[in-house]
Order: structure tokens, then C-alpha cells, then sequence
């Protein structure tokens, strides 16, 4: 099947970005990486009039450190998790649960913080960001919000992201030696989806 009519926006910048979701606040849809809208709408599960495409907003196209945090642009693929982008259990964790995250086509298009705004349960960036109570930056034309991961998610394929709200950035604490984490996934096939999964952080006192 083939999706329904739409108009397509193609911003350059954040401030058009906002601006368009301001005038498409409930018949607009941010496309990133488009691997979870995309089916939907060849489905015609969903038939937003609007599509808003990102990929062309540089300023949202970034991974750094920053302040003890590994901050994660709108635009971060999946695949760049695939090597240690900081030292310790933060990146350790990063790039063992990557593996688990669908086949690698996928992982080259799909975004971090696309998983985070699409509240899968079967993420396993949704499973990371509530494990380290990662914030969530928000940003609309009228301000901008930052979220604990513990007040964004409100349930099944629902968050506290207003329809004039686009994820502009996520941070991750960079958790120091002290640390340790782990991660597992049980599904049927490598790249299903995940029928369990559990993530793990535990602090530890001195050498033990």
C-alpha cells in the first residue's frame, strides 16, 4: 500500500521547524528517521495532511559531551552507538543495547531520539533513558521544557510532548567507575521485537 496524500515540508532551520509546527500543531508529523511512521502510514494507520522533515536542520544533527552529560541531538542515528562515544559504563551500556535494536539497515536511519518521541515499549532507548533518568529537551515556539525521563513517558505510545513540541536533544549522565551496567533482551529471531527486556545500574561502594 501506499499512504495517503500529504504535504510535505522540508524546514532548514529549528525556527522553521518551530514555526511549522506551530501553524500544523495537530495534523503535522515530524518525520527523522522514518522507521516507524513510514510503515504506519503505508498502511493508512495514520494519515497526517503534513509531514515535517528534519533531516535537513544541521543544528540538530550533533553528539557531544557536555557538563557530565552525553547530549544527543534529534538527528543521532542508532548506528553511531555502535563504537564507545565516552569512556565508562555509560558508553559501555550504549553499545551493548544497540546491538539488540532491529538489523543494521534500519539502525543507519532510524534516531535516537525518534525511539524516545515514538514511546515504543518495546524500545530499548526508552528501557536506557528511564534507567539513567536521562532528560528530555522539548522546544516549540513558545519555550523550552527539559523532562526527566520519569515524567515524560506517560504510557503506551504516550509522552508529555505538546503537538507544537519537537525533541530537540537528549542527555545522558556519563556515569563514572563506580558504576556498573547490564542489559538483556529476549526475543523470538535477532531484530524482532522484544518480547522482555531488563537494563540494570548498580553503584558500588569503594573497591567491592
Amino acid at each position: 500500500m501506499k499512504p495517503a496524500d500529504f504535504e510535505y515540508h522540508a524546514p532548514r532551520t529549528l525556527e522553521e521547524l518551530l514555526a511549522l509546527l506551530a501553524a500544523h500543531r495537530e495534523d503535522g508529523k515530524i518525520l527523522a528517521g522514518g522507521q516507524s511512521l513510514v510503515p504506519v502510514m503505508n498502511f493508512r494507520l495514520a494519515r497526517p495532511p503534513h509531514i515535517l522533515d528534519l533531516n535537513g536542520v544541521a543544528e540538530l544533527d550533533f553528539l557531544r559531551s557536555q557538563n557530565g552529560f552525553l547530549c544527543i541531538g534529534a538527528l543521532t542515528r542508532h548506528e553511531a552507538f555502535h563504537r564507545p562515544l565516552v569512556a565508562g559504563p555509560t558508553g559501555k551500556l550504549l553499545c551493548e543495547v544497540v546491538q539488540h535494536i532491529a538489523h543494521y539497515p534500519i539502525r543507519t536511519r532510524g534516531t535516537f531520539a525518534g525511539s524516545i518521541a515514538h514511546a515504543d515499549p518495546a524500545s530499548e532507548w526508552c528501557a536506557v533513558v528511564l534507567l539513567l533518568q536521562a532528560e528530555i529537551v522539548a522546544r516549540s515556539r513558545r519555550a523550552e521544557r527539559r523532562l526527566k525521563a520519569s515524567e515524560y513517558f506517560h504510557g503506551t505510545f504516550a509522552t508529555a510532548l505538546e503537538p507544537d513540541e519537537v525533541i530537540t536533544e537528549v542527555r545522558l549522565p556519563i556515569l563514572d567507575d563506580t558504576w556498573r551496567t547490564g542489559f538483556y533482551e529476549f526475543s523470538r529471531r535477532a531484530g524482532d521485537f522484544a518480547i522482555a527486556m531488563t537494563a540494570v545500574a548498580l553503584r558500588t561502594a569503594g573497591k567491592k
